[in-house]
């Protein structure tokens, strides 16, 4: 969308909710934390698409430089990027058919298969995040202070929702 609305549209719903339905509240807050997550979405892949990576991907190659040894085991990498599987397979893949990871096996586990970061992947991964950092990810109109809070208040939802459990 290029041109902004002459009014918040979501205001107006959560009017039309309150005197059609009734309390809009958490309709008005998820409704605009769904918008938000759009905001941000379209300008994270913006930032990342000319290096060839979504953000997905990016989050890998940013787990694996955040590893001890710049590798980790796929199941792992699943457990912390909090994705199926078959998800992790298909970003280690593309990763792998970029140069930006290699599979290597376990040196005392032969069941496991370890992603490791290559010097590409490592190059890539710094550039992507000059990248992003470069727009504050998309979090634009806030103070450091209000990043902090809301930040704070994500994080309660996601830890009743059982996402986490410290």
């Amino acid at each position: 969308m290029n041109r902004p609305l002459p009014f918040d549209p979501i205001a107006r719903a959560a009017e039309l909710w309150e005197d059609r339905i009734g309390p809009a509240g958490t309709m008005a807050a998820v409704t605009g934390l769904m918008r938000v997550q759009q905001i941000i979405q379209s300008a994270v892949d913006g930032s990342l698409r000319p290096h060839g990576l979504t953000f997905a991907r990016y989050e890998a190659l940013v787990l694996l430089t955040f590893a001890r040894n710049s590798r980790l085991p796929m199941r792992v990498m699943g457990e912390r990027l909090q994705l199926h599987p078959t998800s992790v397979t298909n970003i280690v893949d593309r990763l792998e058919r970029d140069g930006l990871v290699k599979r290597v096996p376990h040196p005392t586990d032969r069941r496991t298969t370890l992603v490791e970061i290559t010097d590409d992947g490592r190059a890539r991964r710094e550039a992507a995040t000059a990248a992003v950092t470069g727009i504050d990810f998309g979090m634009t109109g806030l103070t450091e202070r209000q990043v902090e809070q809301l930040t704070d208040l994500l994080t309660k939802v996601r830890r009743s929702a059982g996402d986490f459990s410290e």
